[in-house]
C-alpha cells in the first residue's frame, strides 16, 4: 500500500505540470484578497459609513473568485483522474473572460490560458499584450468623468482602441495558425504592425513582433541558445510575468499619458476641490492643494521609471566597463581601479547621495547623478568577478592566439558573455532606485517638490493619515507594487538565464 506521503507528493507532482492549475489558484486567491481590500476601502473608520459602490465591487470580485475556485477543483479532479484537463473544463474559461469588465485581469489571464490546450510562446505573449493595452485603455478612460480632458484625449483613445482591435485579431490569429511554435510566413505583415504598435510602450507587443519575425526569418528552425528560449523559460514563471505585466502597463501609461491625461490637474492648485474623497471624477481623491491624486500618481510613475532606469543604466555602463578592464588586464590596472572604487564603496550609498544633493541642490538631474555614482562600485565588482572567469576560457585563449586585438576580444567576446549577471542585477537595482528616489523626495532631497513624484505625494499624504489615509495609501501601494514587480521579474530573469535550470 502506498503511503500518504507518497500519494501527496505524486499528486503535487502531477498538478505542478499544469500551468493552468497554478494560474487558476493564483486567480481565485487574488480575487478573494481584492474583495476584502474593497470592503476595507469602502469603510470609513472615523465616520462609520460604508460606500455601497465599493461593497458591490467586492461582492462581484468574490463571486468571480468563488467561480474560479470551483474551476480549480475541477482542474484538479481532471488531472488526477485522467492526467489531462477535459475539453468541457477548458470551455468554462469562456464564461470567466467577462471578468475583464470589472478589471479583474487575474481571472482573465487564467481563463485565456485555460482555453487553449497546446499553448505556444506566441499565444502567451498575445494574451499579455492584449491585457496590457486593455489596462491602459481602462486607466485612461477614467478621465472621461473629469470636468475637462487633455486636448489630444480623443486622438489618444482612438489610437489605443485601434491598437486594441489589432491585438485581439492577433490573439485569434496566433491561436488559430501558430501550431507547435511554427509561425507561417504570411504573419510577417502582422509582426511589423505589432512592432509599430509597441511605440505605446507595450513590451509584449515588441517581444511578440520580434519573435514572429525571428521564426519566419529562420524558417522556424530551433537554435540551441537564443533569446527566444530565454523568453520561453521566463514565461514559465507566473510571478515574473505578472511583474513584467505591471512594469509594462506602467511604462505604457507613462507614454500614453502625454495624450490622455491633463498635466495641469496634477500640478495646478484648485482651491474649489480641496481634500475631496475618492470618486469617479477623482478616483484617488484630491490633496490639500486640490490636485488630482490619481493623475499625480500616473505622472509620478513616469518620473520613478525614468529615474530608476537612468540611475541603473549609467552605473551599468561605467561600472561594467571599469570591471571589464580590471578583470581582463589584472595586475596594476586591477589594483588601481578596485582600490579607487573601494574608497567610493566605503561611503554608504544613501549618505553619498544625500551629500551630493545637499551640495548641488535638490533636482531630478542631481538625484540621478548622485544615485548613479553610489551604484558604480557594486556593478564594477560584479562585472570583474564574471570577467575573471570568462577570461580563462578556451575561446578567449584561441582569440588571442589568432592575433585578435584586446578591444576586439573585450567587446566581441568578454562583454557579451559576461552580461547575464549584470542584466539580472540591473532589474533588481531599479526597484532599489525607486525606493531611494521616493525616500529622498520624502525628505525634501530628491525631485523638486512641485513635480508629481511618488515620494512627494507620499510626503503630503502622511500629514493626513488619521483623516484622509488614502492620500498616503495609494502612492505607498504604487511604490510597493513597482518594487515587487522588478524583484519578481529579476528573480525570474535570473532563473531563465541560468544554464543549469534549463
Amino acid at each position: 500500500m502506498m503511503s500518504k506521503h507518497y500519494v501527496k507528493r505524486e499528486t503535487k507532482r502531477k498538478l505542478k505540470a499544469f500551468q493552468e492549475y497554478k494560474l487558476s489558484n493564483f486567480a481565485w486567491s487574488s480575487s478573494l484578497v481584492l474583495s476584502i481590500l474593497f470592503v476595507l476601502a469602502g469603510y470609513d473608520l472615523f465616520e462609520g459609513t460604508i460606500d455601497i459602490s465599493f461593497l458591490a465591487l467586492a461582492g462581484i470580485y468574490l463571486v468571480f473568485g468563488l467561480l474560479q475556485l470551483l474551476i480549480s477543483v475541477k482542474i484538479k479532479k481532471d488531472v488526477l483522474e485522467g492526467n489531462e484537463i477535459k475539453a468541457s473544463t477548458r470551455f468554462l474559461g469562456f464564461s470567466l473572460v467577462i471578468a475583464l469588465l470589472i478589471g479583474n485581469i487575474f481571472i482573465a489571464i487564467a481563463a485565456l490560458d485555460m482555453l487553449k490546450k497546446e499553448k505556444s510562446l506566441e499565444y502567451t505573449l498575445s494574451i499579455y499584450m492584449s491585457l496590457t493595452n486593455y489596462c491602459v485603455i481602462m486607466i485612461s478612460a477614467m478621465n472621461l468623468f473629469k470636468p475637462y480632458v487633455a486636448d489630444l484625449f480623443l486622438l489618444g483613445m482612438g489610437i489605443l482602441l485601434a491598437i486594441g482591435i489589432l491585438h485581439i485579431i492577433t490573439l485569434i490569429v496566433v491561436a488559430r495558425f501558430v501550431k507547435n511554435g511554427a509561425v507561417p510566413s504570411k504573419l510577417q505583415i502582422l509582426a511589423y504592425l505589432l512592432l509599430i504598435s509597441s511605440v505605446t510602450g507595450n513590451l509584449f507587443s515588441l517581444l511578440l513582433g520580434l519573435t514572429l519575425l525571428y521564426k519566419i526569418k529562420h524558417g522556424n528552425k530551433e537554435v540551441p541558445v537564443t533569446w527566444v528560449d530565454i523568453l520561453r523559460r521566463l514565461f514559465r514563471n507566473s510571478m515574473a510575468v505578472l511583474g513584467l505585466l505591471f512594469i509594462t502597463v506602467l511604462l505604457s501609461v507613462s507614454i500614453c499619458s502625454y495624450f490622455t491625461f491633463e498635466y495641469s490637474l496634477a500640478t495646478e492648485n484648485n482651491y474649489s476641490t480641496l481634500l475631496l474623497a475618492p470618486s469617479l471624477e477623482y478616483p484617488f481623491g484630491t490633496d490639500d492643494f486640490g490636485r488630482c491624486v490619481f493623475s499625480r500618481i500616473v505622472f509620478g510613475g513616469r518620473i520613478s521609471l525614468l529615474v530608476g532606469i537612468l540611475t541603473t543604466l549609467i552605473p551599468v555602463v561605467i561600472g561594467g566597463l571599469l570591471g571589464t578592464l580590471s578583470g581582463y588586464y589584472g595586475k596594476h590596472v586591477d589594483n588601481f581601479i578596485m582600490r579607487a572604487l573601494d574608497i567610493l564603496y566605503a561611503v554608504p550609498g544613501m549618505l553619498l547621495a544625500i551629500a551630493i544633493v545637499a551640495a548641488f541642490g535638490a533636482n531630478t538631474t542631481n538625484l540621478i547623478i548622485a544615485l548613479s555614482i553610489a551604484y558604480i562600485p557594486t556593478y564594477a565588482r560584479t562585472m570583474r568577478a564574471t570577467v575573471l572567469g570568462v577570461s580563462n576560457l578556451e575561446f578567449i585563449e584561441a582569440a588571442k592566439a589568432c592575433g585578435a586585438k584586446d578591444h576586439s576580444i573585450i567587446f566581441k567576446h568578454i562583454i557579451p558573455n559576461s552580461l547575464a549577471p549584470i542584466i539580472v542585477k540591473a532589474t533588481l537595482t531599479i526597484g532599489v532606485a525607486v525606493i531611494s528616489t521616493s525616500s529622498l523626495s520624502y525628505l525634501g532631497l530628491g525631485v523638486e517638490p512641485h513635480i508629481p513624484e511618488w515620494g512627494n505625494i507620499l510626503k503630503i499624504g502622511s500629514a493626513y493619515l488619521e483623516s484622509k489615509s488614502y492620500l498616503a495609501v495609494y502612492p505607498g501601494i504604487a511604490i510597493i507594487l513597482m518594487v515587487l514587480s522588478f524583484n519578481f521579474f529579476g528573480d525570474g530573469l535570473r532563473d531563465a538565464l541560468d544554464p543549469k535550470l534549463k
